[in-house]
C-alpha cells in the first residue's frame, strides 16, 4: 500500500494572492499615479486655465504695442501724449481748475 500524501493548495492560493496585489497595485497607480486619469484631468483644467491666461496676457500685449505705437516717433497721437502727460506728469493747462 502506498501512503497518499495530501498537501493544502497553498502554492495555488500564494499565486492568486499575489496576483491580486499586483492587478490592484497597477489600477491604483492608472487612477491615481502620476499619469493616472486623475492626474490627466488636472492637467487638462490647468491647461485650460493657462490658455485663458496666455489670451488676456496677448490682449495686453497689443493694447500696449499700440500705444507704443501711438507715441512713436513715426506716429504721434496728440490726444494719448496729452493724456499721457496728465496722468503720469500730473500736468494741467492754464485754463483749466482742478477739483479735489
Amino acid at each position: 500500500m502506498t501512503h497518499r500524501r495530501t498537501r493544502p493548495p497553498y502554492g495555488a492560493l500564494f499565486f492568486f494572492a499575489i496576483c491580486f496585489m499586483l492587478a490592484s497595485y497597477f489600477t491604483f497607480a492608472a487612477v491615481q499615479g502620476d499619469y493616472g486619469v486623475f492626474r490627466r484631468a488636472e492637467i487638462s483644467v490647468e491647461a485650460k486655465d493657462l490658455r485663458a491666461e496666455l489670451d488676456g496676457l496677448n490682449a495686453e500685449v497689443a493694447r500696449m504695442e499700440n500705444l507704443t505705437r501711438r507715441l512713436s516717433d513715426d506716429y504721434l497721437d496728440l490726444d494719448l501724449l496729452d493724456q499721457q502727460a496728465r496722468d503720469v506728469l500730473g500736468l494741467i493747462r492754464s485754463d483749466e481748475i482742478v477739483v479735489r
